[in-house]
Order: structure tokens, then C-alpha cells, then sequence
């Protein structure tokens, strides 16, 4: 069985929809979903304090990140993870997992891709292989990918439905390749 992980910060609840659409894309692909929702109660005196979500992430055949982009970045929760995941990384454990990730932000001008990119090279330092979006309907769909980023699902907050569905539609999207790509 595909074990694939999403850990995900969500403060306003249009990262976990982003996180739920990316779980139904795996999960149409065979893959057992195990998704965490970062909350403030896991961070205690400024860091991320749970054992059992990295005995967890060790087992898993992927893992892939999200969080909303406050000012140019990830949220200081989900860095707070990253952070602690120290250990994991001093013992290799993430070695040759694949990883993806996806962000939200509120301006198409708000560096949210440096997110993304942000988890691409926390992947890189855990020695994990990244994967991207590919586009399996042409780079001039207007309905996929609507923000054309390659390095993982970057999506833009629609304030009067929460998440726009073009953005849903990417981050299932997101879930079957990453789900396709583990033997």
C-alpha cells in the first residue's frame, strides 16, 4: 500500500480544503492518506513538540507540505515543524521519500511560489525527491494551474468561496502524480 503524509498549517481553513483536494487525488490512486493539521497546542514554548508524528513521517512513502504564505514565506507553526524535524534529518529518515507542497496566498504578487520553494529546499536537506505539477492538459488550460507554477500547487484565495476550484482541481492533481510516481 502507498503511504503518503500531508502535513499542513491552516489557519482560515482554505489550506486544509488545498490539503483535502491533494488527499482525494492520492487516494484515487491507491494511496493511504495520512494527513496532519499543525496546531498551535504542538508548539510549546516555541517549538514543535511531537514524537509521534515523526515515527509517523518515517514510515511514510512520501510526505508533502503545506502552508499558507504570510508574508513571503511559510507560517511560523509550520516553520516551527520544519524546525524539529532535525532529527529526522541527522538520521536520514526522510532519505529518498518523495515530496511535494502546496501554498495559499491573498495577492498573485505576494511571493507566494517562495513557499514552495521554501519546502522544496527542506526536502532537498532531508535528501527527499521532489515532484512538481506536470500538465496533463497543455500549458494554456484555463482550467488547471491557473497561476502556471511548476514547483507545486500555488493557489490564490477567492475571499467570497475560499478556495477557487481551478486551484482545487491543481492540488488533486497534485495528489495522483505524487501517488502515480511511488513504486
Amino acid at each position: 500500500m502507498k503511504k503518503i503524509a500531508i502535513v499542513y498549517f491552516s489557519q482560515t481553513g482554505t489550506t486544509d480544503a488545498l490539503a483535502k483536494a491533494v488527499a482525494c487525488g492520492a487516494e484515487t490512486h491507491g494511496a493511504q492518506v495520512f494527513a496532519y493539521r499543525i496546531l498551535g497546542s504542538d508548539i510549546v514554548e516555541g517549538r514543535f513538540k511531537n514524537d509521534a508524528l515523526f515515527e509517523e513521517l518515517s514510515d511514510m512513502d512520501s510526505i508533502i507540505f503545506g502552508s499558507p504564505t504570510y508574508m513571503g514565506g511559510p507560517t511560523a507553526q509550520f516553520k516551527a515543524f520544519a524546525d524539529a524535524s532535525s532529527e529526522s534529518w541527522s538520521k536520514q529518515r526522510w532519505k529518498n521519500k518523495l515530496a511535494a507542497g502546496f501554498t495559499v496566498g491573498g495577492s498573485p504578487c505576494g511571493e507566494v511560489q517562495s513557499t514552495v520553494e521554501y519546502f522544496n529546499i527542506l526536502a532537498s536537506q532531508h535528501s527527499m525527491l521532489w515532484v512538481g505539477i506536470d500538465a496533463p492538459q497543455g500549458a494554456l488550460s484555463k482550467d488547471f494551474n491557473r497561476l502556471n507554477a511548476s514547483l507545486g500547487v500555488v493557489a490564490l484565495a477567492d475571499t467570497e468561496s475560499g478556495l477557487h476550484p481551478v486551484d482545487a482541481k491543481t492540488a488533486v492533481r497534485l495528489g495522483e502524480r505524487v501517488a502515480e510516481l511511488i513504486r
